[in-house]
Parts: C-alpha cells; sequence; structure tokens
C-alpha cells in the first residue's frame, strides 16, 4: 500500500467571538476551525436563542400582575420606575399590554416612552428581550417607534433596569385610547384603528381586596382568573383540599373549573355568572383567600377524595407559556 503523504496544516486565521458573522447552519464556521457553523459558534447562538427561562418576572415588583398583562389582559398601562431614574429628555416610562401595529417600544414626540408587553420575542428569556427594547427606546428619537431584535445574550434583563422597590400598579382600561394623548382629536384613520382594537377588547377588571386577579366579561359567562405566586404543586393540593370539601366556588353558581400556566405561575380560574360582575365577587373572592391561605398551610397527606380532585385540576390545566 503507498505510503500516506504527511499533511501540512495551514495556520488558519484566529477569530475573536465578537467578530464572527452568521452564516449557515452547513457552512464552514467562519472562525476557521474546520466545522460546520451550526457544530461550532453556530451551537452557542443556537442556544442562546432557544434556552428558555421559565419564570422571566420573578424578582419583579408585582411579577403576577407582569403575568396577567403579559396574557390575560386586553388594555392595561402601568408606570416603570427605573433603576438609575429617568434619563434627560424622557418624562416617564410606561409599560403597556399592546401598542399600535404591534411595535416593541414607542418613543413619542414628548419624549416619554410606551413599552409593549404583548409581543413575540425573539429569545427565550422575555425579560432580556424586554429590557433590550427599552433600552434603545430611551434612545430613539422621539416620535419614533422601536423595532423587535433579537437581544444580546449578555444583556441587561428587566430585574436589571428597574428599581425593585418601586410600587407596580396596573391601571385597566376600557380600550386603547391610551395609545394616542389626544384620542378625541386623532384623525379619521387612528380613530379607526382605536374602535377596531377597542372592539376585540374583553372588558376586564382588576380586584381591589386580593392581588393579581381579574374578572372579565364574555358572550357566555364571565370569569375570574387569578394569577398566583405559589408554587405549582402546593397551590394544586391546596385548590384539591378546597375542592373536595366543597369549599373551592366563590359564591352560587360559580365553579372553579381548572387553571392556566403561564411564565411558571399558576392561574385557576372560575365560571361566574353573567349577572355577577367584579364588585360583586371582591367579598367572595377575598373569603377564599382566608380558605386558601389555610388549605397552604396543611401538608398532611391528600385524602383519597382530594387526590381525585387534584387530577380533575391537573387534567384541566391549559400551559399558555
Amino acid at each position: 500500500m503507498a505510503k500516506k503523504r504527511p499533511q501540512t496544516k495551514a495556520k488558519r486565521p484566529q477569530i475573536t467571538d465578537g467578530e464572527i458573522p452568521v452564516v449557515g447552519a452547513r457552512e464552514p464556521c467562519p472562525c476557521g476551525s474546520g466545522r460546520r457553523y451550526k457544530a461550532c459558534h453556530g451551537r452557542a447562538a443556537a442556544q442562546a436563542a432557544t434556552e428558555l427561562v421559565h419564570r422571566p418576572f420573578e424578582g419583579l415588583p408585582g411579577e403576577c400582575d407582569w403575568v396577567a398583562l403579559r396574557e390575560l389582559v386586553p388594555a392595561a398601562t402601568a408606570e416603570l420606575t427605573l433603576k438609575d431614574g429617568l434619563p434627560e429628555g424622557v418624562p416617564s416610562v410606561t409599560l403597556a399590554t399592546v401598542l399600535p401595529m404591534a411595535w416593541p417600544a414607542l418613543r413619542r414626540d414628548d419624549g416619554s416612552v410606551l413599552l409593549g408587553l404583548q409581543n413575540d420575542t425573539a429569545s427565550g428569556d422575555i425579560s432580556r428581550d424586554l429590557a433590550d427594547t427599552l433600552q434603545r427606546a430611551l434612545t430613539t428619537e422621539p416620535g419614533t417607534p422601536v423595532q423587535g431584535r433579537r437581544a444580546p445574550a449578555d444583556g441587561p434583563r428587566l430585574q436589571d433596569l428597574i428599581d425593585l422597590d418601586s410600587a407596580f400598579e396596573p391601571v385597566v382600561h376600557s380600550g386603547f385610547e391610551f395609545w394616542v394623548p389626544d384620542a378625541e382629536n386623532a384623525t379619521p384613520e387612528v380613530t379607526a384603528s382605536l374602535e377596531r382594537a377597542n372592539a376585540a377588547a374583553i372588558p376586564t377588571v382588576r380586584l381591589t381586596g386580593v392581588d393579581a386577579a381579574y374578572w372579565c366579561e364574555t358572550p357566555d359567562k364571565n370569569h375570574l382568573r387569578w394569577v398566583m405566586p405559589h408554587p405549582e404543586e402546593q397551590l394544586l393540593d391546596a385548590l384539591a383540599r378546597l375542592h373536595a370539601a366543597g369549599t373551592s366556588s366563590l359564591g352560587e353558581g360559580t365553579r372553579l373549573v381548572g387553571s392556566f400556566r403561564a411564565h411558571g405561575l399558576t392561574v385557576p380560574v372560575w365560571d361566574l355568572p353573567g349577572s355577577v360582575g367584579a364588585e360583586e365577587i371582591e367579598k367572595p373572592a377575598a373569603e377564599f383567600a382566608e380558605r386558601l391561605a389555610a388549605a397552604l398551610a396543611t401538608d398532611a397527606p391528600l385524602t383519597p377524595d382530594e387526590r381525585r380532585a387534584r387530577g380533575g385540576l391537573t387534567n384541566r390545566q391549559v400551559t399558555l407559556s
């Protein structure tokens, strides 16, 4: 057999990670390693894009309300307090459930910033994507929307930008008039856009007696959707205890029908009669909160009836995110 010729390896150019461009997954990696991009520097890029943060709002003031505004509430705003204060020329920063044209953010003519919460995000960390959008909105020209992009993997998160000791107080609106400073004198095009958005919005009210509970009205029946901070397994056990004891409802004609799972938190849902409004459910919700606190403090094993009730609740759980 012929002898193999000794091969001389050419010296490959050294490129730092920050200079490596994105290429096709099957193309040679620009770093010069000789491997395909997907098996080299593309692997880290893909991981950064797909790694999911299950509780992106953890640590923020009002985490439960952040989840509600992201997933459940059509029209709401909340003033944000930044850790380092407002930059010059930015009179305020306001979180909004959704913005016109689904813009990620908008710098208004007066310099104020609106940050949209209900947008698709490019990575698996909503908090990092929102922080990147917020930072760009603070420096963009007034009167300009901010477009979405993939946030840098090492960029800050909302928890790094927002004052964690500040209050988070959502204001639920009946419509989207907060989009424009003077809705009454808006152009016909803007007025038509507002009318379409308002027609699609489900009437929603935030309860005042308990945290992060939202009443909403639908054509067939009303609902209460309550975002809770407790660990999921512990909460489901407590709800099962109450359900088996016949004390999981919020009064006559109401029924605990299941729960959502959203951004690492559990959201129990009750069906309410169409005649029961937000004010009428305030007292029953406060009383339920007391029963739930007692059930959460119990660590005894579940009885057979409670286990069956828990299985029913688990089967009716829907994951939103």
